[in-house]
């Protein structure tokens, strides 16, 4: 089986999700590309598997008829897809869909690709997210929907042992845009600083991708509220460094803070717990099937921040219950996330989609 993957740009979660699932797959015989329509800076980011930069219409049409793929999966990008048929493939297609920002944009998204949606694709896919499966089942009751999680590279992503810094780390990982919700990531930091300035902020992102107000908000935030010399800013770390980094932050006696208003899965969370690394996250739906309050990590209430800065304060002043979050966190990432379940879950719905194979060529035809 020969499967094509597609998403605007090989950054964030896309580009980890992209990446472990050909992985997977590849270990089950499946060959896996990828095609992006625009150039990242995580390319950096994928070994060994056949990728396709470009948005040329007589580059796309080539590709589909030279590689013949039994399947196309087409992230957000439901104008690609309009393309595809319009090149001529007849096969199948799932629209997929990982997180589109808060409630109110991906409400509109949805609305705007409704007819198009129903149009051009076979099945939808999408994570375990309860925001997602309430647009889709109540959108497109007709059309086979598939949902289950995401996977994570446990085998080659994990912890490593490093000495143990002499300050505590508060990280975060994002973009500087509305959804991930930056500024309360300052503004938690800036209330554990005055409890231990010795505190060192990093924020890791990819600087090529912000909402512009956004970044000259959060440069304007920084200047004014003076914790510059506190706040190291990482970007386009290669992916297997963040298991390192996350495993430093984890034994610095620090952790991962995520103030997401809402997300489809949270990889920085999940990756996060892989490497023991306690996380502090608001209920930005997607990471429900990931953090167990007290148990996996801790939940705050978004815009609380007291509520947050206790939480973190706790993780932080009680060994036993942070030794016991780290440990359990990576225990229900490996236990429940892992890419051999993900690859089985996803060849139970190609096997599925390739028994219509036949009446969706007919469609097309």
């Amino acid at each position: 089986m020969k499967i094509l993957f597609t998403f605007f740009n090989p950054s964030g979660g896309m580009q980890t999700l992209n990446r472990v699932r050909c992985q997977a797959l590849h270990d089950h015989g499946v060959e896996c590309h990828l095609l992006y329509t625009h150039p990242g800076k995580g390319q950096q980011n994928i070994p060994n598997i056949q990728t396709y930069i470009t948005n040329n219409d007589d580059e796309i049409r080539g590709l589909l008829t030279r590689e013949v793929f039994d399947l196309i999966v087409v992230c957000t990008d439901i104008y690609l897809a309009e393309r595809f048929r319009r090149f001529g493939y007849k096969g199948p297609l799932v629209f997929e869909v990982q997180g589109l920002g808060t409630l109110d944009e991906a409400e509109q998204v949805i609305s705007n690709f409704n007819e198009r949606i129903h149009k051009l694709t076979d099945a939808l896919l999408y994570p375990e997210t309860t925001h997602l499966q309430t647009l889709f089942k109540g959108g497109f009751p007709s059309i086979p929907q598939y949902c289950f999680d995401n996977p994570i590279d446990c085998d080659q992503f994990g912890y490593t042992n490093y000495p143990a810094k002499s300050f505590p780390i508060l990280g975060w990982v994002g973009r500087i845009q509305t959804n991930k919700n930056w500024r309360e990531f300052l503004q938690i930091g800036q209330r554990l600083l005055a409890i231990h300035p010795e505190l060192y902020l990093w924020i890791f992102q990819d600087d090529t991708l912000f909402e512009p107000e956004q970044k000259e908000s959060f440069e304007q935030f920084v200047a004014e509220t003076g914790i510059s010399s506190r706040l190291i800013s990482h970007s386009n770390v290669p992916h297997g460094q963040m298991a390192d980094y996350m495993s430093i932050i984890g034994d610095s006696g620090g952790l991962l803070c995520s103030t997401s208003i809402l997300e489809g899965f949270g990889y920085a969370v999940a990756e996060a717990m892989l490497c023991r690394c306690p996380v502090l996250t608001t209920d930005s739906d997607g990471i429900r099937r990931l953090v167990i309050n007290n148990h996996t990590g801790k939940i705050y209430t978004r815009g609380q921040l007291d509520e947050a800065v206790n939480a973190a304060l706790s993780l932080m002043h009680d060994p036993a219950l942070r030794d016991r979050i780290r440990m359990n966190g990576e225990w229900h990432i490996r236990n429940n996330l892992s890419s051999g379940l993900y690859a089985d879950r996803f060849l139970q719905m190609s096997h599925q989609l390739m028994r219509r194979r036949s009446k969706i060529e007919r469609r097309w035809s």
